[in-house]
């Protein structure tokens, strides 16, 4: 999405709107599965040799259930501010002035920018449960809560019995003398 800064400066606010192209996101080391393009809309100003974009974004995300890892459409809306000159002293990082040295600018790495920001941490499908997505067949077997909870206690307790066999069985290298005189006093 490139704008000539000119059509900035002969009319302000000026504003366009376009559709973007941004699946090349599907690329980068995301969770972005699949994203097509996006409706872009900006109203450019410029005050004091400063132009100040204001741009909308409207798209819909494919990100993966954090439960399931099924497709779960995103839809996003975001607004950005973005500011930019010509002049070199008025350029600064700390106030997020960037310094345009051509008379076009392309807003399409700030538009990319801006949505890679809007990607949530982790995202769940409403729809989706995890019986539908596990494959008994596979050797998986999908446990309720108290399913679990009653298997998990029966391995403690084979486990504690287990070892508790495995402490009287056992016998001290020291006494195992005396274990043969109680074998001889049974008999």
């Amino acid at each position: 999405m490139q704008i000539a800064l000119q059509k900035i400066t002969a009319r302000t606010p000026y504003t366009f709107s376009e559709t973007v192209d941004v699946s090349e996101l599907e690329t980068f080391d995301n969770d972005i599965r699949r994203i097509g393009s996006v409706d872009v809309s900006v109203e450019a100003t410029l005050n004091q040799d400063i132009f100040t974009f204001r741009i909308n974004i409207n798209g819909e995300m494919i990100l993966p259930c954090a439960r399931t890892l099924v497709d779960v459409p995103y839809p996003f809306t975001v607004e950005a501010y973005e500011q930019f000159t010509q002049v070199d002293y008025k350029a600064s990082k700390d106030d997020e002035i960037f310094l345009v040295d051509r008379e076009v600018l392309d807003l399409t790495p700030y538009i990319k920018e801006n949505i890679l920001l809007e990607v949530p941490i982790r995202v769940f499908s409403e729809d989706t449960k995890i019986e539908d997505v596990v494959d008994e067949e596979s050797g998986f077997t999908v446990l309720g809560e108290d399913e679990y909870l009653e298997q998990e206690a029966m391995q403690q307790e084979k486990f504690e019995q287990e070892k508790q066999s495995e402490q009287q069985s056992k016998v001290d290298p020291r006494l195992s003398s005396l274990k043969q005189y109680f074998e001889d006093d049974n008999e």
